[in-house]
Order: C-alpha cells, then sequence, then structure tokens
C-alpha cells in the first residue's frame, strides 16, 4: 500500500512539473487559416494522363535536392524567388502542383497563392513525388 501511494504521489509531481512544458509557440490559440478558395486535388492516375499534354503545367514544389533526385517530366522547379515569371499567361491554362507526400503542403499553399492571383484551373496532387516513383512512374533529372 504505501509503495502503490508513493508511486501515485510521483506520477502527480511528474504531472504537475512537466505542465509547465507545454509545446506551442507561446501564443494564444486560434482558429486555423482558411483558405478563400477551395483547393482541387488530382490523383496520380489522372495526372499521370496529362504528362506532356500542351496546354498543362506541372510545377515542383520540392527543396532544390528532392528536385535534383528526380521531378515528374516537364515540370518546373517552383521554389525560387520569383515563381510568377514561371506561370503562363493564360489564366485558364491547368497547373498541377505537387510537392514530397501527402504530409507536405508545400503543393497546398503554393496553388492557394496562384488560386488568389486569378488562375481557374489549379489542381494540388497529394501524393507528390515520392507517391510517383513508388508507382514506377517515369522521372527526370536536371
Amino acid at each position: 500500500m504505501k509503495k502503490a501511494l508513493g508511486q501515485i504521489l510521483v506520477t502527480l509531481s511528474l504531472l504537475a512539473s512537466s505542465a509547465s512544458c507545454l509545446a506551442g509557440s507561446g501564443s494564444d490559440m486560434g482558429p486555423a487559416h482558411r483558405y478563400e478558395h477551395q483547393l482541387n486535388t488530382i490523383s496520380m492516375m489522372e495526372a499521370g494522363t496529362l504528362v506532356g499534354k500542351e496546354g498543362v503545367y506541372f510545377f515542383d514544389v520540392n527543396t532544390l535536392e528532392l528536385w535534383a533526385e528526380g521531378y515528374i517530366p516537364g515540370a518546373i522547379y517552383f521554389n525560387v524567388k520569383d515563381w510568377k515569371k514561371l506561370l503562363p499567361a493564360n489564366k485558364d491554362a491547368l497547373m498541377v502542383f505537387y510537392c514530397a507526400n501527402r504530409l507536405c503542403n508545400a503543393s497546398e499553399v503554393a496553388a492557394h497563392s496562384v488560386m488568389k492571383m486569378g488562375y481557374t484551373n489549379v489542381k494540388q496532387m497529394p501524393d507528390g513525388i515520392y507517391g510517383w516513383r513508388l508507382a514506377n512512374r517515369v522521372t527526370e533529372r536536371p
């Protein structure tokens, strides 16, 4: 009984001391950011049928290191300072954005940024380049 009571007291003291070590940014919690546009996703299978087609633009939003390991054929490296210069003049052109995988949100952020500029046919491929490679699809290297 004394041993069990001692363990409970130790546990309670550990819980009390860890309460001051909460993770976070140090600011009050608030609602998650909401985008004004609905993101349209595209499956890897559907995206595969669009590779190489005229008027379709693939944008790779990965790091330069990941880009160097291989990208979807014809894709444009998007992670540059002057990325707006990479966009087509036609705001109705089909654009597919992708990054690493479903855990990466860089392509979502890029797609939303482009939609905010008035582009209407923007899609995001959640499976990313890792999904593309795992499906044994062809890649190019710089």
